[in-house]
């Protein structure tokens, strides 16, 4: 019988995945004219100038903190000569900041997008989805980050050897099984992004750095 913690995290990482790639590389190819963020500027610009900044940057310094959190397996970095006492002291100093940044920029977003009527008008439902999910994203990343201020679960010996068991093809769900639960609703929340990703807005990301800096620029100009 095919339990629940089996699709969870052994069948529906792959699924997420395959969507992914698969639907991206289609979405590209069939519709490379639609490759876009469906930019808003010329319905509200002014707003745009500290809250995009403030949410990307805070989305690069949370990416690249799951990056060496996840993907960095913790004997490598205890090699490198920083135990778990520095090491959890690093993840906080630079994830705290990193979801101020992210949830103030997203809040400014939220507002920018539904606070003006010309702006809400033109958000689809499915960018409503997307703003869902990725609402409940940041906030479990942002509580499963401040849980680490009492040091009761540590992600490195359950979360990210599971991660990796995932791109190895050799699936451990064994490592999931006593996660709280704000990790394993931000788990679920990744893999439905995932799955969101070729469909939405979101594909824009993969246009930086390559034909961002090479494309001419979108002049608006007012009557």
């Amino acid at each position: 019988m095919f339990s629940l913690n089996e699709f969870l995290y052994a069948a529906l990482p792959y699924i997420s995945l395959t969507v992914l790639v698969g639907g991206t590389i289609i979405r590209y190819a069939q519709g490379e004219r639609g490759w876009t963020t469906k930019s808003s500027e010329f319905l509200s610009k002014q707003d745009l100038k500290i809250a995009g900044p403030m949410f990307h940057l805070g989305l690069f310094m949370a990416f690249g903190g799951h990056v060496i959190g996840v993907l960095i397996p913790k004997f490598v970095t205890e090699a490198a000569g920083i135990d778990e006492h520095l090491y959890h002291f690093i993840a906080l100093a630079g994830g705290i900041p990193a979801g101020v940044l992210f949830v103030l920029g997203f809040i400014m977003l939220m507002i920018r997008r539904f606070g003006n009527d010309k702006m809400a008008v033109n958000t689809s439902s499915l960018d409503r989805v997307l703003y869902l999910v990725l609402a409940v994203t940041i906030i479990t990343g942002c509580l499963g980050t401040l849980s680490g201020l009492t040091g009761h679960f540590n992600y490195r010996d359950t979360i990210s050897p599971w991660f990796r068991s995932i791109l190895m093809l050799s699936p451990d769900i064994s490592y999931m099984e006593d996660v709280p639960l704000v990790f394993r609703i931000h788990m679920a929340m990744w893999m439905l992004t995932a799955i969101l990703f070729p469909f939405s807005r979101l594909v824009h990301c993969l246009s930086f750095p390559f034909e961002y800096f090479c494309r001419s620029n979108i002049i608006y100009r007012r009557k």
